[in-house]
């Protein structure tokens, strides 16, 4: 059986660190970098992002939406670059936020996680606001395949913060998102690693004592809850807080940049990976 995301995640982290790159390709950056905006250059730009990234970095987060808007032919971009990137090593997540219930749930775990689903990857985020237990078919396949799920918990955009500290019968929407991940991880049926199977999505910007997860103290439970962390960069998060930030969670996190990343294009992609790996390294204390 192949190792399980837990153990995929251990070894990304002991190989290249941390850090994850976004693989955004907007209309801005096809275009400063010489493609068409269109599925041919949507495919060739996605593509050279991964030939540059395969010595510097473990870990690549596709943004579903930037293939989705291309329609079909969109997608089978996205089916190729997941593939690819599977191909060639990395630990893929993908970045849908899918969630619904009941069987609509059970055929997005089909399309993502299973055995013979058309999206490859190691992990998917998945959306808990019509509960977190509207996610257990998602849960589920993701057990038994041994992939990863992500939840939003508390996200970095200004709309979400009176959403997820709100609080009820004392405890944040987000805070209660966590708790109730810790107990899924718990009772999983692949908790052979470090990591339990289902992660938590954190914002770089977020205050985290103003939604509730200040005093969870998630790395210390008997499977460490991983972390995905968007927003360094150009949303206003600073690689090098970021122990700062994260403070005894900081070693679970999966730091992770996008659109900063390629401030300089393609051709300036790696030296500035490079850069961002040493200040994450320097502040975690490697």
């Amino acid at each position: 059986m192949p190792d399980s995301f837990s153990k995929k995640l251990e070894s990304a982290f002991l190989t290249k660190g941390q850090l994850c790159v976004g693989i955004d390709p907007h209309d801005e950056l096809l275009l400063d970098n010489g493609y068409e905006i269109t599925p041919a250059g949507l495919l060739s730009f996605s593509f050279s992002m991964l030939d540059e990234l395969i010595d510097s970095v473990s870990i690549v987060k596709p943004q579903v939406s930037f293939f989705e808007r291309f329609g079909y032919t969109g997608f089978e971009v996205l089916e190729q670059v997941l593939r690819k990137a599977t191909e060639m090593g990395f630990l893929v997540i993908a970045d849908a936020k899918r969630g619904d219930i009941g069987s609509t749930m059970d055929a997005y775990a089909k399309a993502w996680l299973a055995k013979d689903a058309p999206f490859v990857c190691d992990a998917l985020t998945v959306s808990p606001y019509l509960g977190v237990g509207a996610l257990e078919p998602a849960i589920a396949v993701a057990s038994e395949r041994g992939k990863g799920i992500f939840v939003l918990g508390a996200t970095s955009n200004p709309e979400g913060t009176r959403l997820q500290s709100s609080i009820a019968a004392g405890v944040s929407v987000a805070r209660q998102i966590a708790e109730e991940i810790s107990i899924y991880n718990t009772n999983s049926a692949t908790s052979n690693g470090t990591f339990g199977h289902i992660g938590l999505v954190v914002g770089a910007t977020v205050d985290l004592a103003k939604v509730g997860l200040h005093d969870i103290n998630l790395g210390k439970q008997t499977l460490r809850i991983p972390i995905l962390a968007p927003g360094f960069g150009h949303q206003g998060g600073l690689l090098s807080s970021a122990k700062t930030t994260f403070g005894s969670m900081s070693s679970d996190v999966i730091y992770t940049v996008s659109r900063s990343a390629l401030r300089d294009g393609l051709a300036g992609l790696r030296t500035n990976i490079a850069r961002d790996q040493a200040q994450l390294q320097q502040a975690l204390g490697a």
